[in-house]
């Protein structure tokens, strides 16, 4: 959530930089300005009652000592009158404060300077390519066949017992997707992230702290009975973890496993198809608290920490910034990391790694304090390090042979075995 005060006094640069995002913010801030000014005024007022009311009460123990009880009684009817006048002030104030509100929450963060528009991931920009696409054998298969032909995961009997994009993964294939987990475990914390294991399931007030909520999008899955959610993300309990906190020790540096459930609303066709969509996934995520001063710096460090770990599993990739029509609600900057699919002969998505600036921070009330003892907003970072689903299908594919399929170098202890066959 954006400051009121930036918004005032950056009217016209927020609105330009929002276009990139591709939202018109501008009538939205002309309300938000008007009812804060309303907002000011009614605080005025209120204050004036309450420095009046506060006159009154000294003026009647003065005539109530010096035995002036009539004039005393007088007052205090005046002063009864002020009260009521000043709790139907608070009370429209109380309102006003609620509009005002309700317009921020509409009001996505401001993307960087580097971010440009843009109407789609169409119009991302790649920033760079490591590795060499693979060149497979004739006839070589999609990660959906090969998991069927290797008995690595079973689609049907995951549609079965609960529905599209919720696979189920047996023998080898669930223990490569273990060893996974594991790995990129290990890679995090040799990089200096604590590890917690959170609770997937969590309540609104978490949803909104990160951004989750308002869900414009339907994406969310809610308990309506206990009114908590399935998180889309380990980002949504491991950053609300220092919700209302104040912090000092920068960088803090959380690392997480969980599943993670979206409804993926609106997909459809070969994007969906095998593992490339699901509803139900797991995901190691990375998660930073830093000072303002330094998130930038710290962003390009974990955009680093990412490529080393698609490096170490040997697999070809990108790096994408995201334009302003594909970059989320609550980010300032995102780079994109994809992964070369080689029986599929596309790019698939497998981590984005965001600079939210103080944008979370405001909605979380997270804070440190300055040299002055001054409470000032965090920034927060966070990234997938990884996302399983389209790393264990390019993992398949990009190294499959005619006999079965080899696993890269770095996974043959969290394995236990060198090829599927």
């Amino acid at each position: 959530m954006l400051h009121i005060s930036d918004l005032r006094n950056n009217k016209n640069l927020i609105i330009e930089r929002l276009k990139i995002k591709n939202f018109d913010c501008k009538d939205l801030l002309d309300v938000l300005i008007s009812k804060d000014d309303e907002r000011k005024i009614l605080q005025q007022k209120s204050d004036d009652l309450l420095s009046k009311q506060n006159q009154i009460a000294k003026k009647i123990g003065e005539l109530f000592k010096s035995g002036q009880t009539n004039e005393a009684n007088e007052l205090k009817e005046t002063s009864a009158k002020i009260k009521k006048d000043s709790q139907e002030l608070i009370s429209l104030q109380n309102k006003i404060e609620d509009e005002i509100y309700n317009i921020l929450v509409q009001i996505p963060n401001v993307p960087h300077k580097s971010v440009k528009a843009g109407a789609s991931e169409k119009d991302n920009e790649i920033l760079k390519e490591y590795g060499e696409k693979p060149k497979l054998f004739e006839h070589a298969l999609p990660h959906w066949d090969l998991a069927e032909k290797f008995d690595l995961i079973d689609f049907k009997l995951g549609n079965k017992i609960t529905g599209s994009g919720f696979p189920v993964f047996k023998g080898k294939g669930a223990k490569l997707q273990r060893a996974l987990i594991s790995f990129f475990l290990d890679q995090n914390i040799n990089a200096g992230y604590k590890e917690y294991l959170p609770p997937s399931v969590v309540n609104s007030d978490s949803m909104f702290g990160t951004g989750a909520l308002p869900d414009k999008e339907g994406q969310m899955y809610h308990i309506s009975e206990d009114n908590l959610y399935l998180i889309p993300t380990a980002e949504v309990p491991v950053t609300n973890f220092y919700r209302d906190s104040i912090v000092n020790d920068f960088p803090i540096k959380c690392t997480a496993y969980t599943p993670c459930f979206r409804r993926e609303a609106g997909s459809y066709g070969k994007d969906v198809r095998g593992l490339n969509r699901l509803h139900q996934f797991d995901k190691v995520e990375i998660v930073q608290i830093e000072h303002p001063k330094n998130s930038y710096t710290t962003l390009d460090k974990m955009v680093d920490h990412v490529s080393s770990i698609l490096t170490n599993l040997e697999l070809p990739f990108r790096v994408v910034r995201l334009c302003g029509g594909d970059l989320s609600f609550t980010s300032s900057l995102t780079y994109d990391f994809e992964v070369y699919s080689a029986a599929q002969e596309r790019w698939l998505e497998v981590s984005s790694v965001s600079n939210f600036e103080s944008f979370q921070a405001n909605r979380l009330k997270l804070r440190y304090k300055d040299e002055n003892g001054k409470s000032k907003l965090c920034h927060t970072l966070n990234g997938s390090a990884l996302a399983l689903p389209r790393i264990f299908a390019a993992l398949i594919e990009n190294n499959q042979f005619e006999g079965g399929i080899r696993m890269p170098n770095a996974l043959h202890s969290y394995t236990g075995f060198e090829s599927i066959v």
